[in-house]
């Protein structure tokens, strides 16, 4: 599902709400969400899961083509972890 699916999907479960509007709290969720994550805060959705940030350290890699060493700058990449409620409707049969 892509963003614009997800937009739909609440205007359509929601008649009395306009898409603008729907459009406007979707995307200010997302924002809310990235903002916390650049302050290095941990955003927790019960029974979804939840999004943090993880700092990988700087480290000498390697140039595939050429094999030639070379470094990599420390940086921040975004982690999410399921919660139970996600794994168990995933999983169950």
């Amino acid at each position: 599902m892509i963003r614009s699916e997800l937009i739909q999907k609440i205007a359509d479960d929601n008649p009395h709400l306009y898409q603008r509007d729907v459009e406007k709290i979707v995307n200010t969720i997302f924002e809310e969400i990235i903002g916390a994550m650049a302050r290095g805060d941990r955003v927790e959705l019960r029974g979804f899961g939840a999004f943090s940030v993880k700092k990988r350290d700087a480290r000498i890699g390697r140039n595939p083509r050429t094999g030639e060493a070379v470094p990599v700058e420390e940086k921040h990449v975004p982690f999410f972890k399921t919660g139970k409620l996600l794994r168990d409707r995933l999983n169950e049969k």
